[in-house]
């Protein structure tokens, strides 16, 4: 064995941090209108899910998916005071991990990118456990 576990969890964590960007700069150059905003919101919230599990690479998918939808939310809510736009119209960092304005469509979106998140980590999770050595 090469890589503890943990260190092992964090590689396939921040993998699938890259993987789930490159999805959404795929989504926005292929998409449009609704389809890409929503599919951005939902991986927003994967993004974040891998963002807990690099810092915490032992939680289990239930919690990672709670943490996950709700720091987005949090974001989201954030949003209702103005600030998030603000501080987006000047800096491009800002506007992409702050967002702008509230849309209440989003928290249903980030519940949906944590639940995928979560069954994916769960899938992942049984196949190491059945084939150790393995993922």
């Amino acid at each position: 064995m090469i890589f503890g576990g943990a260190v092992r969890a964090r590689l396939v964590a921040a993998s699938a941090a890259v993987v789930t960007v490159v999805a959404g700069l795929g989504v926005r150059a292929v998409a449009g209108g609704d389809v890409a905003k929503y599919a951005g919101d939902a991986l927003y919230t994967v993004l974040v899910y891998a963002l807990v599990l690099l810092v915490t690479p032992r939680v289990r998918p239930p919690r990672a998916a709670v943490t996950a939808a709700a720091l987005s939310w949090a974001v989201e809510l954030f949003q209702l005071t103005g600030l998030p736009d603000a501080w987006g119209r000047r800096s491009t960092l800002a506007r992409l991990v702050l967002g702008s304005t509230f849309n209440p469509p989003d928290l249903f979106w980030y519940l949906v990118g944590a639940g995928f998140a979560a069954l994916v980590h769960r899938v992942l999770r049984r196949i190491r456990t059945a084939a150790p050595g393995m993922v």
